[in-house]
């Protein structure tokens, strides 16, 4: 049945992969700021150091930040992780690959240039010591936003997933270990088109014009199966994003043209999609497909079925 999953002895840990700083609080700040104060282990990955990442904010746009911009962007990343309640950060170690076809993406230090057992190794190391029983990567559906460095922590966060509980692999990576769920993070267009509509009716310009809204229909809406109450811990978004000072302009319509209060009342969940359950009986470790279509109900919780003993 999919959510049933072995007792284990540790303490419950939730373990996120995310592709560059700020990644991390666009994408289920809520949800991890909601686990850490229940007391949850919170572990973030952060692939690459974000060297490529635009400044989008004219007061950060100066030769002493564009300078030193990789150690500009650890800092935000410490700062906003500190405000999501992030317990450990992990940096992966590689470089930001910039956009397809850019020069970035063809630097051998990049993600996208990394050798994939190499990058592998890595997260395993790292699920194999923290012991999530949760991962969190992005998922297979990306059309939307094609970065290379998303697309690669799909794919190594699935590999990790089910490499990290096999002895055969990895054998200098630390003991075996298998998280048991795997998840993938959801874009839903259905959010942009209710955040366009707020504007809307208070009468506001709304910074989502005609090419978004195209751009939301050519998307398609990935499958959802999991949504996380984060009421109490909406504003972690916002106030993680404001810590990422470069990337983020505290005067952009897009992120903030809302009052608070009215973008936190839209903002009431963060959905996710149960991609893969692992099992493990009398030492053997079965990972099973999930589909979302045959879950039947919607979890609320991503540790349902997680048993700890």
């Amino acid at each position: 049945m999919p959510g049933s999953v072995s007792a284990v002895s540790e303490p419950r840990c939730l373990l996120t992969v995310h592709a560059h700083p700020d990644d991390e609080s666009s994408k289920g700040a809520g949800t991890v700021a909601r686990y850490h104060h229940d007391g949850i282990h919170t572990v973030l990955v952060c692939c690459t150091g974000g060297e490529e990442g635009e400044i989008l904010n004219p007061a950060m746009d100066t030769e002493a930040v564009k300078a030193d911009i990789g150690a500009v962007r650890r800092e935000e990343l410490a700062r906003a992780t500190a405000v999501i309640g992030y317990d450990e950060v992990v940096m992966l170690g590689y470089r930001d690959s910039g956009m397809a076809d850019s020069e970035a993406n063809a630097n051998p230090a990049s993600f996208a240039q990394a050798p994939q057992a190499e990058a592998v190794e890595r997260l395993v190391t790292v699920v194999r010591r923290v012991r999530p029983q949760v991962m969190v990567i992005y998922g297979d559906e990306q059309s939307g936003y094609p970065h290379p460095d998303h697309l690669r922590d799909h794919e190594i966060g699935l590999l990790a997933f089910e490499a990290a509980g096999d002895p055969r692999q990895y054998p200098e990576a630390g003991t075996p270990y298998q998280p048991q769920k795997l998840y993938y993070t959801v874009f839903s267009a259905r959010r942009f088109r209710d955040i366009h509509e707020k504007f809307v009716e208070l009468g506001l310009e709304s910074p989502f014009d005609e090419d978004w809204r195209k751009r939301w229909e050519s998307i398609p809406e990935a499958p959802m199966t999991t949504s996380i109450d984060v009421t109490g811990y909406a504003h972690v978004r916002r106030e993680a994003l404001l810590a990422h000072a470069t990337q983020v302009d505290p005067n952009s319509p897009f992120w903030f043209g809302l009052p608070a209060e009215v973008m936190d009342s839209i903002h009431t969940a963060d959905d996710y999609q149960l991609a893969k359950v692992a099992t493990t009986t009398a030492g053997t470790v079965v990972v099973t497909d999930i589909d979302p279509a045959a879950m039947g109900v919607i979890e609320h919780d991503l540790f349902d079925g997680v048993t700890l003993g």
